[in-house]
């Protein structure tokens, strides 16, 4: 290969080039078939330095090498060896010297003794199967293990065993369910922003009424505080715990023992004005006013003692959730004190693990156990939407959103900064959709500190959110194979990919999801590596199909006809970064970014280009008998019989989940987020609303015709 222009004076670029690829580091990525980029020498160098490795200059480049060189060849085991369940023993184990011994402590304690062949002999207190008989490796319990090796030659190894399930569950059976951004679910009960009561409510009348087995929701990770608030629920502080901007307060049992009535009821006249103003006077969602609120009333209510139940239950929560919850907990006071940047914290703060914060948490204990509450209380509620769900009759229930990372100055980024590449970001690479690529701006986690650590964040993290979801999607789950990593102050463009330990991540994955019976699906739009498909196909994670992308790009690019489209996946008309169909059947979404200069060609070659996608869509639609009465004008013409037909195509196709975007069922033409804008437009802002934009509130929506209607195709088609 060539040097790149920026390559180390001095520097082979195959000396980087290898180095780089024993590290999980790309020099080049191939953004098409046909096509291949060349990384710039910085972000490779930068992307080494994030993962603690030196290749600032020749001399540095040279040592790293050689030295991975030398550990690749004198290790026994890799970091991570994962069992697949019926698969054969892992390569890894097989190879081994002859004579080499290994032992597996499992993790619930017991100590094995394993042949490299896979075969098993159990401790002085019983083997594997308790009968006093040898196992296998397959016969391993599922779980998270230590395997330790020891080699006749004296060399000695520990890797992290993960034995995990051929896949995750599938969904049971076929179903139909909603898509909706809660904060834009308001009631005439919920605080000027859709709570989880609000969720556990439409969950119950969509399970009955519907037929529906699901309802999806955006990410509910708890937020960085501050006003304003950045209201993206993808840039988190926590991924871990949720946000309880999200509860019912009036639901909280100590709500009714508040002794200060007066302050409490002022607080709901409050929130009454708050909720009006959006519902009946087009204000926008403002959650930091919504917050102000909540924490206010709250205060008050987690002054009342709970009752000894009440309070056993949190005590096995926190002791349950341990260290986690109380540096989450111990980061919201501090950034009480100090602001929501830790960056900026007294230096002594900074350190999770120094002293002065072992003093601070002390000090604040009070404001610890107050955010720790928090955290209890919306764990909760989440479980009792969960419950309302099944209790309706949902198949899956509640579909929870992880969002891809979090917020560089929040409390997870503070808690498992040895976990973080200190200095990258992670975005993604310049594509047909933007030529300059994207920074998300999130800290991605190292590959090598997971590994390290076996994989701890990531399970604790998967754990937590099972606890009260049907199913889990992945925002970007690429990011399970590799992510584009960032240098500060460089463009996206100036990124390159690390690879991460896909078969440990999926085995995790699978392991994780099986014990919850939950239903995994992986939000794979865009750009996706060749055989990612496959792999998340082969391992039971569903993909994301939207109408509009599903066209015969190998062939003749028309829409791709339903009997072609695949069956492990959820498939959709629209998203919350897409416009709403009815927008996107009448051209109001090129309207609205005309209106915002966001065009890149004249509008009559937009507003044209769009019509002639609608239309296309549309002829299909006639052609297979899903329009009842084809309107004779434009697209749009009779758009709720045309929304109603877009969705007699998805059940056509062999989907195992459709989903329905709520604000379809009204007709809604506003996107829930506009990407590219940031105050153009009030991205995450915006309540439900009808065809001509008013707000409409969760009481009214259930008893829309125009809903009713869409989920009568639906329910129809689940009853045959």
């Amino acid at each position: 290969m060539a040097a790149a222009p920026d390559e180390p004076p001095g520097t082979h670029p195959a000396d980087l080039a290898r180095l780089a690829e024993l590290h999980g580091v790309a020099t080049s990525y191939r953004p098409a078939p046909d096509r291949t980029v060349q990384v710039p020498a910085s972000a490779v160098t930068a992307a080494l330095a994030a993962l603690g490795v030196d290749a600032a200059g020749p001399d540095a480049v040279r040592a790293a090498l050689t030295a991975r060189e030398r550990e690749l060849r004198e290790r026994l085991l890799p970091p991570t060896v994962v069992q697949w369940a019926g698969d054969e023993p892992p390569a890894h184990l097989t190879a081994l010297p002859a004579g080499t011994r290994l032992r597996v402590r499992t993790e619930d304690g017991e100590d094995l003794d394993l042949d490299p062949a896979g075969d098993l002999t159990g401790d002085p207190a019983g083997d594997l199967t308790g009968r006093g008989t040898a196992g296998t490796l397959a016969d391993l319990p599922p779980g998270v293990h230590r395997l330790t090796a020891a080699a006749p030659d004296g060399r000695t190894g520990e890797a992290c065993l993960v034995v995990a399930p051929d896949r995750r569950p599938a969904p049971p059976g076929r179903s139909h369910g909603l898509l909706v951004q809660l904060y834009s679910l308001l009631s005439r009960r919920s605080w000027g922003m859709g709570d989880l009561a609000d969720l556990a409510e439409l969950a119950g009348w969509a399970g009955r009424t519907a037929g529906a087995g699901f309802v999806q929701v955006n990410p509910l990770h708890a937020a960085v505080p501050g006003s304003p608030t950045d209201p993206s629920p993808y840039r988190p502080s926590s991924r871990r715990f949720p946000d309880p901007v999200h509860l019912r307060v009036e639901d909280v049992p100590e709500f009714a023992y508040v002794a200060d009535r007066e302050r409490l009821d002022g607080l709901l006249r409050r929130a009454e004005r708050l909720r009006a103003a959006v519902l009946d006077k087009g204000a926008l969602i403002d959650r930091d006013a919504v917050w102000e609120l909540k924490r206010e009333a709250l205060e008050l209510v987690l002054a009342v003692p709970p009752g000894p139940g009440r309070q056993a239950a949190y005590d096995a929560f926190r002791a349950a959730h341990g260290q986690a919850l109380d540096d989450h907990a111990t980061w919201y006071a501090l950034a009480e004190l100090h602001g929501p940047d830790w960056h900026h914290w007294p230096a002594g703060l900074r350190d999770p693990r120094s002293a002065a914060t072992a003093r601070a948490r002390t000090e604040l204990a009070d404001r610890v156990d107050f955010h720790a509450r928090l955290a209890w209380l919306a764990d909760g509620q989440l479980r009792a939407a969960q419950r309302a769900a099944r209790e309706a009759g949902m198949s899956v229930g509640i579909v929870h959103d992880l969002a891809v990372g979090v917020h560089p100055a929040g409390a997870d980024a503070w808690a498992q900064q040895d976990v973080f590449a200190a200095g990258m970001s992670v975005g993604a690479p310049p594509d047909a959709f933007n030529a300059r690529g994207q920074d998300w701006g999130l800290p991605p986690w190292r590959p090598d500190r997971l590994a390290a650590l076996g994989y701890a964040p990531y399970r604790d993290l998967l754990r937590a959110l099972f606890r009260y979801a049907g199913a889990l999607r992945i925002d970007h789950v690429m990011g399970l194979f590799r992510l584009w990593w960032v240098p500060q102050g460089s463009p996206p463009t100036e990124g390159t990919y690390v690879r991460y330990d896909a078969d440990a991540m999926l085995a995790i994955l699978a392991l994780e999801a099986t014990r919850a019976g939950a239903v995994v699906i992986g939000e794979d739009l865009g750009t996706v590596e060749p055989g990612v498909r496959e792999a998340l196909q082969r391992r039971g994670v569903l993909g994301t199909s939207v109408l509009w992308f599903e066209r015969d790009w190998e062939g003749d690019g028309r829409p791709l006809p339903p009997d072609r489209w695949r069956a492990d996946c959820l498939a959709t008309a629209t998203t919350h970064d897409l416009p709403p169909t009815a927008a996107r059947l009448t051209g109001d979404h090129v309207d609205l970014r005309d209106r915002l200069g966001l065009l890149t060609r004249p509008a009559p070659e937009e507003h044209a280009e769009a019509a002639a996608d609608a239309a296309e869509w549309l002829a299909l639609l006639g052609s297979l008998g899903l329009l009842d009465s084809p309107a004779a004008g434009p697209p749009g013409s009779d758009e709720e019989e045309e929304i109603r037909a877009v969705h007699r195509f998805l059940l056509r196709t062999p989907a195992r989940l459709i989903g329905v975007w709520l604000p379809d069922g009204i007709g809604d033409r506003r996107p829930q987020n506009l990407p590219g804008t940031w105050d153009q437009y009030p991205n995450w802002r915006l309540p439900i609303a009808d065809a001509e934009g008013r707000p409409v509130p969760l009481e009214e929506l259930v008893a829309s015709r125009r809903l009713r209607g869409l989920l009568g195709v639906l329910r129809e088609s689940g009853r045959r």
